[in-house]
């Protein structure tokens, strides 16, 4: 059969009066916002998978990042970063290793409920995990360890920073009461460098908690930061690493080390997990002027060979 210009403006034309004739069709139910529960890929020999635990809408963000800037600095960064000034969006980022000896569990989440939900919908129990760690003892990463009275990783064994357990221990907080305290004879207590399992390394990074941790993980030369809470946002944190944010426990501390992090992420090209990027969480970081800026990770991650 042979197109001609005429024939096709032709068939054009008529589009619209068949388009017209077709019987409707029931619509479609809106669904609402879905994103998928998890993303796994592979690091060397390991399996990494990032968990979505948790999601919400926060209001104010400049009542969290930029404590130190007026509103219209803000706003014209913000505005910059096609982002609104009015609402963020917080995500919630568990991180699975799985080693093929043991499968490693950073962080858990607010409750036992949303953390059991997600390891599940990756395929996984609860009783498969072989080990939990924990960065560090705010909320939203120890909330998960129990459910009631009941530890939710009953096979587990529970690794923390020394330096972060002891400062919590002095302090007068419900959830590491209630959380962290009665798996205290479960834990093993790491200090800057120290192993997790195989190639898994702490490494220091203090200041958003007294001793927060992240870890370095590393297999057959593929290396990839569990990066937490060092910085917590991906325009607010890394352009401006100097803003003070609400979380922070010690403020210029937790700036040194931000700008500490991503100078080293930058400079070596490590990927990162920031369990409040936005999801899947994982990305790389670029020097950018006298900050930093954030490229979430497309597909580097999942070439296979």
């Amino acid at each position: 059969m042979t197109y001609t210009r005429r024939s096709m403006l032709a068939s054009a034309a008529a589009l619209p009066v068949a388009i017209a004739t077709r019987p409707s069709l029931a619509g479609a139910p809106m669904l609402g916002q879905g994103r998928s529960p998890f993303n796994r890929f592979g690091l060397g020999t390991f399996e990494v998978t990032t968990l979505l635990a948790a999601e919400r809408t926060v209001p104010n963000p400049h009542d969290i990042f930029g404590l130190n800037v007026n509103a219209e600095t803000f706003e014209h960064v913000s505005q910059a970063g096609r982002i609104p000034t009015d609402r963020s969006r917080f995500f919630f980022t568990p991180t699975m290793v799985n080693t093929g000896r043991e499968l490693v569990l950073f962080d858990t989440g607010y409750t036992g409920d949303d953390i059991e939900a997600a390891v599940s919908a990756a395929g996984y129990s609860p009783g498969q995990v072989d080990v939990v760690v924990i960065t560090h003892m705010h909320p939203d990463h120890i909330g998960g360890l129990t459910r009631g009275e009941t530890p939710t990783f009953p096979n587990a064994r529970y690794v923390t920073g020394a330096v972060e357990f002891n400062a919590w221990s002095g302090f007068d907080s419900d959830g590491f009461n209630t959380k962290v305290r009665p798996l205290a004879d479960r834990m093993t207590m790491l200090d800057d460098g120290d192993s997790v399992a195989g190639d898994i390394t702490a490494m220091a990074a203090f200041g958003h908690t007294p001793g927060h941790m992240t870890y370095m993980i590393e297999s057959e030369g593929a290396q990839l930061l569990v990066a937490a809470d060092f910085a917590n946002h991906y325009l607010w944190s890394l352009a401006h690493p100097d803003w003070e944010v609400k979380f922070d426990m010690d403020k210029s501390a937790a700036a040194a080390t931000r700008r500490r992090m991503l100078d080293m992420l930058a400079t070596d090209g490590v990927p990162f997990v920031g369990y409040h990027m936005p999801w899947p969480g994982t990305g790389f970081v670029n020097k950018s002027g006298s900050g930093f800026s954030y490229m979430p990770t497309s597909y580097q991650l999942v070439l296979d060979g």
